[in-house]
């Protein structure tokens, strides 16, 4: 299987929620690199490259002391800076702190999200808009490891067209068809898909959960980063921000946040709505990327055809490899879904 591109390991990936830093080290896989999570006395975020480089035991099944990691086997401790802070029965003076130290991976919290980045020096993340903000209501969806190729989820969730056979039912109908116009919108690190329709989608779910709604936007910033916003008469629905970690070149760890506009009832109550709606797409979206990659490995490699509904092309796929794609507006088009 291909490696994944350099520009995952350039780029903020999102480890973990911040709930999940508890009073144990926590263990992690970003990009096929092992990581540890913790949090350091001042309760900032740290992550460490799961290794003691004394004897290359996983520093994750250590212990937690003063806000350092303490690895099982000898029970060296290390600092949020990877610093090696003691070495139990040695004295330790200053040039041995920093011979003897792990590797500090860059870490940041925010919203909720513990992001990582395993290369210095890559791009920020972009403005997410309604992601975080106080005036709205939020819950975050952890998803688990799934079996598939990032670059596939990406391309699942920008592609409306499925919808209509894999959520058959449920999101669109096969047999039952909207007219609706797509655009496509690009800059050089991200490119959007927005679907303008008069009437509602004819799924259950979309009838019954969803406030009236003309227009979609569904966005990926270079790699791996996608925010999707459903827009009504009144203005925001709904926004899902989503990161696709990649965990290894054939797994990946989806983080959800769901925001709505405070006012719509309480959060507590569209957050149970929205997990009891969605669970099923959830469930089926991740056994489609599974199945894509049964036959990807069977036949030796992906082999992808454009259609006329195939508006980004090989975009997404450019983006996911870091690369700059030319500024455009194209459409709109129109289609039935």
């Amino acid at each position: 299987m291909t490696p994944l591109p350099e520009s995952i390991a350039r780029s903020w990936q999102m480890a973990a929620l911040s709930r999940e830093l508890k009073s144990q080290p926590l263990a992690r896989t970003v990009a096929d690199t092992s990581l540890v999570l913790f949090r350091d006395e001042a309760g900032g975020a740290v992550a460490l490259i799961d290794r003691c480089p004394h004897r290359n035991y996983p520093l994750s099944e250590g212990r937690l002391v003063d806000g350092t990691v303490q690895c099982p086997y000898h029970g060296w401790r290390f600092g949020a800076d990877g610093a090696c802070v003691d070495v139990p029965g040695c004295t330790l003076d200053g040039d041995e702190r920093q011979r003897l130290a792990a590797r500090p991976v860059e870490a940041r919290e925010i919203h909720g999200a513990v992001l990582v980045r395993l290369q210095p020096g890559g791009p920020e993340l972009p403005d997410l808009g309604p992601w975080g903000a106080a005036d709205h209501d939020h819950f975050w969806w952890s998803q688990g490891v799934w079996r598939g190729r990032a670059l596939d989820a990406l391309e699942n969730v920008l592609d409306p067209f499925h919808t209509n056979f894999i959520h058959d039912g449920i999101i669109r109908r096969s047999n039952r068809r909207i007219p609706v116009r797509l655009s496509v919108e690009t800059g050089e690190d991200w490119i959007e898909s927005i679907i303008e329709q008069p009437r509602p989608d004819m799924g259950w779910m979309s009838r019954m959960l969803e406030p009236p709604r003309d227009r979609s936007r569904t966005r990926l910033y270079s790699p791996t980063l996608v925010q999707a916003r459903w827009e009504g008469p009144r203005g925001l629905t709904l926004c899902v921000t989503v990161f696709f970690t990649p965990v290894t070149p054939t797994t990946l760890a989806p983080f959800a946040c769901f925001t709505t506009p405070k006012g719509r009832g309480p959060g507590w109550l569209k957050e149970r709505a929205i997990r009891f709606f969605l669970e099923k797409v959830v469930a089926q979206d991740r056994h489609a990327l599974a199945r894509q990659l049964d036959n990807i490995e069977r036949f030796g490699a992906p082999r992808f055809l454009q259609g006329p509904g195939d508006l980004l092309g090989a975009r997404v796929a450019q983006l996911y490899q870091g690369q700059k794609i030319e500024p455009a507006r194209e459409g709109p088009f129109d289609f039935e879904l």
